[in-house]
């Protein structure tokens, strides 16, 4: 079974950085404890902290969509962080080696 690599960018509305920074830790706790769950980090930029990286590995395509029907997933992210964002973008690649 491929693994897959996820790679979404956050970009923060200006005024919400510590709204989006209190919900962070939350969410890649929850995901750390989800069995499809190979990793989580997050990132901020050095030189622009409204710039958020989001690095979650998983066991497989079919636990990444599992972990988007989870209550944390649809509360944190659907509901607290994305509503605070300018921009959100997600990036699915399949680890090759």
């Amino acid at each position: 079974m491929t693994q897959l690599q996820v790679i979404a960018r956050y970009t923060v509305s200006a005024g919400q950085e510590d709204a989006v920074a209190a919900l962070v830790p939350e969410l890649a706790k929850a995901a750390r404890t989800e069995p499809g769950n190979v990793s989580f980090d997050v990132y901020r930029s050095f030189d622009d902290p409204r710039s958020l990286v989001l690095l979650e590995r998983y066991v497989s395509r079919e636990a990444f969509a599992e972990h988007r029907e989870t209550e944390h997933f649809k509360r944190l992210v659907l509901e607290g962080i994305v509503p605070l964002l300018d921009e959100r973008t997600v990036e699915l690649y399949d680890v090759t080696g």
